[in-house]
């Protein structure tokens, strides 16, 4: 298909648009750690607590060749991949359930926001006492932070859908799977990736805040040990590494969604 050169045009600025803005990003991090890396140069700042980029490099490089870090960072992933993908599982199977049977949804909905308003960290010494000192607490842990948020963001997403489109499908004797199916399901994709992207971060955060209460490897048990050794450089670059798994996690799920929205048929 040809296009005229007026999409041509526009999609030439889009282009422009969005190297602008990645050029911009770049840019704000590199002042940021340039104005970081002076002020620990020329003492403003004690380095010793908020050390520097330059010491943070060191760390890192320090980490590489005693080859570490890649077990570290393997551990952190494997176990958010696993909470990332049972939270967001679990997530759709029970509102799935619950707008199936808005009974259960009504009886069980103060549950779930007082569930969602528990700071789950105060649970970890319970998680630790039931499931013991391992990794499949860690797991646990990031599975409670993730799937109550996904349970009521995905569930209300089903909620949204619009009532006149499920009217007309029941006046053409639809069944409820089918609506489910064919309707509340794919018209709630962008709910879902919403879900997804939170998903991802919060599982992540649950996996370090394991990791923080027990853990004998893994980016947050590299942060404690950093802390209890006094060692802020360990500290930071963990901090920093984490920020980048964090961003690249986010990235993959954003190209998902793309792909997602550009496969996507219309329903009706």
């Amino acid at each position: 298909m040809l296009m005229s050169n007026e999409q041509r045009l526009f999609l030439k600025k889009q282009r422009k648009k969005r190297i602008l803005v990645s050029v911009t990003q770049l840019s704000i991090v590199i002042i940021f750690f340039s104005i970081w890396e002076f002020l620990a140069k020329f003492n403003i700042i004690n380095s010793f607590i908020f050390s520097s980029p330059s010491s943070i490099a060191k760390t890192f490089i320090s980490l590489l060749k005693t080859g570490d870090l890649f077990m570290h960072i393997f551990t952190t992933l494997t176990e958010t991949l696993i909470a990332f993908m049972l939270g967001i599982t679990l997530g759709i199977i029970i509102a799935i359930i619950l707008y199936s049977f808005q009974f259960l949804a009504k009886v069980f909905d103060p549950f779930l926001t007082l569930l969602n308003s528990l700071p789950k960290v105060a649970l970890g010494p319970l998680i630790i006492i039931w499931i013991g000192a391992n990794k499949n607490s860690i797991i646990f842990m990031a599975l409670l932070i993730n799937l109550i948020i996904n349970i009521i963001t995905i569930y209300n997403g089903f909620m949204d859908i619009d009532k006149n489109k499920i009217k007309l499908l029941l006046s053409f004797k639809a069944t409820k799977t089918q609506i489910l199916f064919k309707l509340i399901i794919p018209s709630s994709l962008n709910t879902i990736i919403s879900s997804l992207k939170l998903n991802i971060s919060m599982s992540l955060i649950g996996v370090i805040m394991g990791e923080f209460l027990v853990s004998k490897s893994g980016l947050g048990y590299l942060i404690m040990y950093g802390k209890q050794m006094f060692n802020l450089d360990l500290v930071m670059t963990s901090i920093i590494i984490l920020i980048i798994i964090s961003y690249l996690l986010y990235k993959i799920i954003t190209i998902l969604e793309k792909k997602l929205r550009k496969n996507k048929k219309p329903i009706f």
